[in-house]
């Protein structure tokens, strides 16, 4: 069974893959643009029986499989700038190592309806990707980000971010969000390189922000 690994190796610790999916909690942040990353993770967690119900380690979160492969999803519950404290709590529960972990988030340096996948780097600005970072006390883990474009009309990023999407961009965030999580079922089943070569240049036809 392939796991996150580019050489198609197995992940270590528990045999799990973590998933973690950012964004803020609470129903004043649902269908934000900094909670993209959280979607797609429900979405995952939709098409494959695991609804995040359990609610401990700063996260909302549930154990699960996805075509074979042992998963856990969760939603951290400690709002953006922490997201850090879920990682390291699930992480530490669970025995996961750095290497079998895939953040999921909302990048504002990609077009809406583009993707890329990261193996190790900075935080780019993210302040959820910057806890984590601190947290876990190095870069070793696997990124999906997923595009949000910039503002078109000045607003400022941290009003943008928190903000819903523009009238003409829901049916294209739909596809978005089917898309990131067709990309997260091949990371975890085939590999990050698989997924990359699948999905860098990958489009569902926004190119826009």
């Amino acid at each position: 069974m392939p796991g996150l690994e580019s050489d198609g190796s197995r992940p270590g610790g528990s045999g799990a893959v973590l998933v973690l999916g950012l964004g803020n909690p609470g129903p004043l942040y649902e269908g934000t643009r900094h909670n993209l990353g959280a979607d797609v993770v429900r979405e995952m967690g939709r098409r494959h029986g695991i609804s995040l119900r359990r609610q401990s380690l700063n996260s909302l979160w549930e154990r699960g499989r996805v075509a074979g492969v042992n998963a856990i999803l969760a939603f951290p519950q400690t709002y953006m700038n922490l997201s850090g404290q879920a990682a390291a709590s699930l992480m530490h529960y669970f025995d996961i190592d750095p290497g079998s972990l895939v953040v999921v988030h909302d990048d504002l340096d990609l077009s809406l309806g583009r993707l890329k996948i990261a193996r190790k780097g900075g935080s780019g600005g993210h302040r959820g990707i910057q806890s984590v970072l601190q947290h876990l006390g190095g870069d070793n883990f696997t990124r999906l980000k997923v595009g949000i474009g910039r503002p078109r009309y000045a607003e400022p990023v941290e009003e943008y971010v928190l903000n819903g999407w523009y009238a003409d961009q829901r049916e294209l965030v739909e596809k978005v969000v089917d898309m990131a999580a067709d990309c997260l079922e091949t990371i975890l089943t085939r590999g990050v390189a698989e997924a990359m070569k699948q999905f860098h240049r990958a489009s569902t036809g926004g190119g826009e922000g």
